[in-house]
């Protein structure tokens, strides 16, 4: 079953007039989907490279001489921040396009950690990049099966369209251990997977209420600088969203 997401059109659209565009979200949020769908959308050529398969980032050991002779396609990059050195070659392929007479619908760049890849992509492709950000299914875009169902199960489409309640329940348990225990470690330093559990379980009892930092580090027992440096990871990597006061919002957080 396929949802329609509501990003796509104005994927397709931001595509058509930037040389590069960054789809940032969760992992799991439907990024990759989105992303060849728009591109078949596009109409335009397109290469996807993912770059947690050891094939395909091998193919950019020598990435400006790889990508030169793609120049002609729109190449899809996906956990784009697991080469942080590939935005400086981007930028002077970029540009070599643009001389070329091609000066949008060059890059397409998924990450599931929005710091490293906003800073990363900020100093190296100013000017020339785009950001869009992929949540969860929402509302909107799962109105016809009623909001029980999204609030029970979540807005991540492996959870949601899972084929029971008892499959998506076991899809959200490996998902939050996958988490904890393999991917929050790489992007920041070792914290204990239990810490984070108890953080992370606060954290979803406590939506929709005001951030009081000081009361998750008196529960955790560690000191209000660890607790807000734990909450800028969760923010980081895309699992939470953090508002600030007055800011109206239209999606599920």
């Amino acid at each position: 079953m396929m949802i329609s997401r509501s990003l796509t059109r104005l994927l397709v659209e931001t595509l058509a007039y930037s040389p590069a565009t960054a789809l940032l979200g969760p992992r799991q949020a439907g990024k990759t989907t989105l992303a060849l769908e728009a591109a078949r959308a596009s109409g335009l050529p397109f290469l996807y490279l993912d770059l947690e398969s050891e094939q395909d980032r091998s193919k950019l050991d020598n990435a400006e001489l790889y990508l030169a002779d793609h120049l002609d396609k729109l190449v899809i990059l996906d956990e784009v921040h697991r080469a942080p050195g590939l935005f400086p070659t981007l930028r002077g392929l970029i540009d070599r396009n643009r001389r070329a007479g091609r000066r949008s619908g060059q890059y397409l760049l998924l990450g599931s950690a929005s710091l490293d890849l906003l800073k990363q992509s900020g100093e190296s492709l100013a000017g020339r990049i785009a950001y869009l950000e992929l949540a969860p299914f929402n509302l909107t875009e799962t109105a016809d099966q009623g909001p029980d169902k999204l609030w029970i199960r979540g807005g991540f489409p492996e959870s949601f369209l899972a084929p029971g309640e008892a499959r998506s329940l076991r899809w959200r348990q490996d998902f939050i251990r996958t988490y904890l225990e393999r991917e929050i470690p790489q992007f920041g330093p070792r914290i204990s997977a239990e810490t984070l559990r108890r953080f992370w379980v606060m954290l979803a009892h406590h939506q929709g209420g005001i951030l009081n930092t000081a009361q998750f580090a008196r529960n955790l027992g560690v000191d209000g600088k660890t607790a807000a440096a734990y909450l800028d990871l969760m923010v980081d990597l895309l699992l939470v969203r953090r508002l600030p006061l007055g800011t109206p919002t239209w999606e599920n957080a």
